[in-house]
C-alpha cells in the first residue's frame, strides 16, 4: 500500500512539474514588439503671394503710371462715392474706400503728382470751363470733390492738351493712357490702360479700374461707348497755374473752415472779392510770420484763394 501510495505520489509529481514548466514557458515566451509606424504628415500647401507683373513698356512716365495702376490691384477698396471732407493738397478719402476716379488720382500720386491741387488751381482760374455749375449747381470750386468727378477730369485733361482721338484701333491705346466711358444714361467711368495684353486679342491692353467691385484688371476697353482718350504726361503740365507738382510740405492739418477763419484773422478784414484781394493778401502773408496761429504752410497763392471764397 505504501509502495502504491508513494508511487502514486511520485507519479503525480512529474505531472505537476510538467505543468509548472509549461506555465513557465508561457511566461518566458518572448513577444516580438511591433515596430511603431508614425503617420507621415502631408506637407503644408504653399500659398503663393499675389505678384503683380510689372510693365516693360518703353516709356519712362507711361511705364511708371502703368505700374502704379497695377499696384492698386493690391488694395482692398470698397466702392463708396460718398462726399467726404478731405485735406488740401494731398487730401484723400480713407484708403479702404474709393471710386473709379480715385484709381487715377492715387496712381498719379504714386509718381508725385497731385491731381487734387492741379484740378483745383485750374478750376479757380477758369471755373466756367467746367460743368460744375450746370451739372451740380456749384458756384465755386470744392477741393473735397472736384478732382473726383469724371466730368471734371475730362475737362481738365482736355484743357491741358492731353486729349487724343477716339478710335476702335486697340494699338492706339497705350499703357499709361486714360480712357473714359459712359456705362449708363448718365454714369461716366474712367480707367487706366496698363501693360497687360488681352487674351482675346493681344493687341488690346487691359484696363485697371473700379466699377463698384473694387480695383480690378479687366478687358473692357471697348465694352462701353468711349467718351474720352487722354495721355496726361509731364509735358502737358507746363501750363498749370502757379505750380506743376504739389509739395507735401504744404499740407496743413487744419480743415477748410479753420483756414478761412485764420486768413480772416490775419488780414483783419472780411472775405473780399478778387479786385481787393491782392492788397489784403500781402498784409496777411506778412502778419502770418509772427502770428500765433503759425500759418507757415500757407503761401501767398493759398491765402489769396481763401480770401476769394
Amino acid at each position: 500500500m505504501i509502495s502504491i501510495g508513494v508511487t502514486a505520489c511520485s507519479g503525480t509529481k512529474p505531472a505537476v512539474n510538467a505543468s509548472l514548466e509549461r506555465k513557465t514557458q508561457k511566461v518566458e515566451t518572448k513577444v516580438e514588439a511591433t515596430p511603431v509606424v508614425y503617420e507621415k504628415r502631408s506637407p503644408k500647401p504653399k500659398v503663393k503671394r499675389a505678384r503683380v507683373k510689372r510693365s516693360t513698356y518703353n516709356g519712362s512716365f507711361a511705364n511708371k503710371l502703368s505700374n502704379a495702376a497695377l499696384g492698386r490691384l493690391r488694395s482692398n477698396v470698397t466702392y463708396d462715392g460718398a462726399y467726404i471732407k478731405i485735406a488740401y493738397p494731398w487730401g484723400d478719402v480713407p484708403p479702404n474706400i474709393g471710386v473709379c476716379t480715385d484709381v487715377i488720382i492715387r496712381s498719379y500720386r504714386k509718381l508725385g503728382i497731385d491731381l487734387q491741387q492741379q484740378v483745383h488751381r485750374d478750376m479757380t482760374a477758369a471755373f466756367g470751363a467746367y460743368p460744375n455749375y450746370k451739372k451740380w449747381g456749384l458756384s465755386k470750386p470744392d477741393t473735397n470733390i472736384d478732382h473726383r468727378r469724371v466730368y471734371n477730369l475730362r475737362a481738365f485733361f482736355a484743357r491741358r492738351g492731353a486729349a487724343l482721338p477716339i478710335t476702335h484701333n486697340p494699338t492706339n491705346y497705350r499703357p499709361g493712357d486714360l480712357v473714359t466711358w459712359m456705362v449708363g444714361p448718365d454714369l461716366p467711368h474712367i480707367g487706366v490702360v496698363v501693360d497687360r495684353p488681352s487674351k482675346a486679342d493681344p493687341r488690346r491692353k487691359m484696363i485697371v479700374h473700379n466699377i463698384a467691385h473694387g480695383v480690378k484688371i479687366e478687358d473692357i476697353l471697348f465694352a462701353f461707348p468711349i467718351t474720352g482718350h487722354y495721355r496726361y504726361t509731364p509735358d502737358k503740365m507746363g501750363n498749370i497755374p502757379t505750380a506743376i507738382y504739389a509739395s507735401r510740405e504744404k499740407s496743413n492739418s487744419m480743415n477748410y473752415d479753420q483756414l478761412v477763419e485764420a486768413a480772416k484773422h490775419l488780414a483783419n478784414v472780411p472775405v473780399v472779392g478778387a479786385s481787393e484781394a491782392q492788397s489784403k493778401v500781402d498784409n496777411a502773408n506778412n502778419r502770418a510770420k509772427t502770428n500765433s496761429l503759425q500759418l507757415a504752410t500757407l503761401n501767398e497763392g493759398d491765402i489769396k484763394e481763401l480770401l476769394n471764397r
